[in-house]
């Protein structure tokens, strides 16, 4: 027990040695966290300008997202679906409400959303479109990213989290992100729907070019294909829009949510359509163990709540630009753009991108890179200006 009672270094090396390898973290232990703030097991403080992949949108531990889990907690956990409980049907009365949408199939994880949509996206593609059993085609973009389940990476073009995992499933057709006229030549028969982020935040901040989701819109329908956003990144006020897909109108047929759904407390996420098209499911169809259970329809409730109570929306917009502002009065040969809407920000770089993240966490600033060049910044919503000038204080002495 004495290295568990020890520093950063102890618990690295015990980690080390009891986790299988598949993550290599910063050899940091954040041992307390609140607002947009961490502090690590030697009390230094650190801005978290990554917010666990826009996770924590609303903040570490929010009181009022607290408060509903202890709530909860002192009343009932989990039940089953099989059994009906009080705070389900208010949760996905309330995400339907504020998404624009008829129903949801609540979930855990994001990846797990992606895999009940594209589950979806087949059975209707059978049953309402009349698709020959097995044809099912989903066109998919060059540099997604939407989960690690196999499926998931089946149509992933990214080699390192494809390898050693064949064989794959098959099924799917990649294009370019933001080439419309791919897309249309994709298009066929067979195709059942059209999947895609509406800002990729994984693989590069990639914005595509402006009309591009509307015109995706005007196509899937023209064509009876079913328009999928994942915005288990981009979701709830991310991008300065409730959802990205509101930047152009461009209202998807499916909309998949996650990460900050669950307030960074708890693992919630959710898939949301029409009535029409989950029609295609009988019970029994589809279904998760701990899938909308008592404690994460609370969490879920209480974390939409912080996200319209507290406008975090406009929020993200506002702080968003500002920042992107400050960041482009950096004149470094290093950097080649900055780019981003909202509070999802991406500083590419003409240089491996790594060594800046390990100075930028000794000068007190939690970030993490996309791709190989590129810082990525996507703090909390919360962030408030004088978090955004250290920031920017902190980062320009690695740009001076």
């Amino acid at each position: 027990m004495s290295a568990i009672k020890a520093g950063n270094d102890d618990f690295f090396k015990l980690h080390q040695e009891f986790s299988a390898p598949i993550y290599q973290p910063y050899s940091i232990v954040f041992e307390k966290a609140e607002g947009c703030w961490f502090w690590d097991k030697e009390r230094k403080k650190y801005l978290d300008m990554f917010a666990c992949y826009s996770t924590l949108n609303q903040g570490h531990r929010h009181p009022k997202i607290i408060e509903a889990v202890k709530k909860q907690l002192d009343k009932i956990t989990l039940t089953s679906r099989a059994y009906l409980n009080e705070e389900l049907p208010i949760f996905l009365q309330e995400l339907c409400r504020i998404s624009e949408m008829e129903q949801a199939i609540p979930m855990n994880s994001g990846a797990e959303a992606m895999e009940t949509a594209i589950k979806v996206a087949r059975k209707w593609g059978y049953y309402k479109k009349g698709i020959p059993k097995g044809k099912a085609e989903i066109i998919v973009m060059e540099k997604n990213f939407h989960g690690r389940t196999v499926t998931n990476i089946s149509f992933s073009t990214i080699e390192k989290f494809r390898d050693g995992f064949e064989p794959f499933t098959p099924g799917f057709v990649i294009v370019p992100f933001g080439d419309i006229e791919a897309v249309k030549k994709a298009i066929n028969k067979n195709t059942a729907a059209v999947m895609l982020e509406p800002i990729q935040a994984v693989n590069g901040i990639n914005l595509p070019p402006e009309g591009y989701l509307k015109e995706l819109r005007m196509l899937t329908k023209n064509h009876n294909v079913l328009l999928i956003f994942d915005e288990i990144q981009t979701g709830l006020g991310r991008t300065g829009k409730l959802f990205a897909w509101q930047w152009e109108n461009a209202k998807p047929d499916i909309l998949c949510l996650g990460k900050a759904l669950g307030g960074g407390i708890y693992p919630v996420s959710a898939v949301l359509s029409s009535e029409e098209i989950f029609s295609v499911f009988n019970p029994g169809d589809h279904g998760s163990t701990l899938a909308g259970n008592p404690l994460a329809s609370a969490v879920g409730l209480s974390s939409l709540k912080v996200i319209m109570e507290e406008n975090l929306a406009e929020r993200a917009k506002k702080m968003g630009e500002h920042l992107i502002e400050e960041l482009r009065k950096l004149n470094h040969s290093n950097i080649k753009s900055i780019r981003g809407k909202g509070l999802l920000i991406g500083v590419e770089l003409t240089v491996d991108a790594e060594p800046y993240i390990k100075e930028l966490l000794e000068l007190g600033i939690v970030s993490l890179t996309v791709q190989k060049n590129m810082l990525r910044f996507t703090p909390p919503l919360i962030i408030s200006d004088e978090e955004v000038e250290y920031t920017v204080e902190k980062v320009s002495r690695l740009f001076h």
